[in-house]
């Protein structure tokens, strides 16, 4: 990967693909998108591009917060009275990364071109900051505006559900 990646080409391309959440353990379904990802990434690297290929994780969700919720025998309203706000942020952050040694041992199997040694992690203060940053340019261009549109919530937590979350059972429970 490491000569590929620089083989002093002067044609950047930049392919963002979503990361998986590594609260989960990696399935023959990952194996298959991987792959695919994978195969479009080292043809453009044969058609003379420079593809970075980095490394994330997604760490946010509500699939992560209920688990870790149900794990501690908590309601989001025990938050910041049985448990601290930052206990409750630390235990998060361990479980949502809990399986990505497993996650490193199967894009290393596959032969996953993509650097593990630098990921990005969405719950990294960087990286919320640049989202922020981003949000604020576009916002500074009129590029942002006000609409309305349905969102999928979920009552026991009382918080909007990102459309993946509300696929999950557990963010839909009653």
């Amino acid at each position: 990967m490491k000569k590929a990646s620089n083989s002093g080409k002067e044609l950047p391309l930049r392919i963002l693909r979503r990361p998986p959440s590594a609260n989960g353990l990696p399935g023959i379904h990952h194996v298959i998108s991987r792959t695919l990802k994978d195969l479009v990434c080292r043809y453009k690297t044969m058609s003379g591009f420079q593809v970075k290929r980095k490394g994330g994780w997604d760490t946010h969700g509500l699939p992560v917060e209920l688990g870790v919720e149900k794990m501690l025998g908590i309601t989001k309203e025990d938050i910041g009275k049985k448990i601290s706000v930052a206990e409750y942020n630390e235990t998060c952050r361990r479980e949502v990364l809990k399986y990505k040694d497993k996650w490193d041992e199967l894009t290393r199997r596959m032969g996953y071109w993509v650097d593990l040694k630098d990921p990005y992690i969405t719950f990294e203060s960087n990286y919320i900051e640049s989202l922020w940053w981003i949000l604020g340019e576009l916002y500074k261009k009129g590029l942002l505006y006000e609409s309305v549109s349905i969102q999928p919530y979920s009552p026991p937590p009382a918080q909007v559900s990102a459309r993946t979350s509300s696929t999950n059972p557990a963010a839909t429970r009653t």
